[in-house]
């Protein structure tokens, strides 16, 4: 499966963005049966969990860090997922990926993935 996500740029303190995750590919069935999530990596940091949503979208997690500011929601039809970043801060600069678990619930770790996206860019400037 081949995910590519989309929606980054440049914005401003406290403005919003949203993000895309688009799945496609032979093996693209398998993903609306599988958990999917947002990570983030920082220059010199690690990748980090961001938001995971359950395979119908009954469940979701986030990480502290971005609860309550950034929803996570699906479109199985579509086999997308998005990411409503809103408030944004200059600690939320970082390539985006999305991904794909290998179960129908989110984890907040990176083994718990399958499948990557190649990434997309936020930068919010202050």
């Amino acid at each position: 499966v081949q995910l590519q996500a989309s929606g980054g740029g440049l914005v401003q303190v406290g403005e919003s963005l949203r993000l895309s995750c688009a799945a496609s590919g032979r093996t693209v069935s398998t993903v609306s049966n599988n958990g999917m999530g947002w990570f983030r990596q920082a220059p010199g940091k690690e990748r980090e969990f961001v938001a995971g949503i359950s395979w119908n979208g009954g469940i979701t997690s986030y990480s502290n860090s971005v609860k309550g500011r950034f929803t996570i929601s699906r479109d199985r039809a579509k086999n997308t997922i998005y990411l409503q970043m809103n408030s944004l801060k200059p600690d939320d600069t970082a390539v985006y990926y999305c991904a794909v678990a290998r179960s129908a619930v989110p984890s907040s770790a990176n083994n718990s993935y399958r499948s990557w996206g190649q990434g997309t860019q936020v930068t919010v400037s202050s």
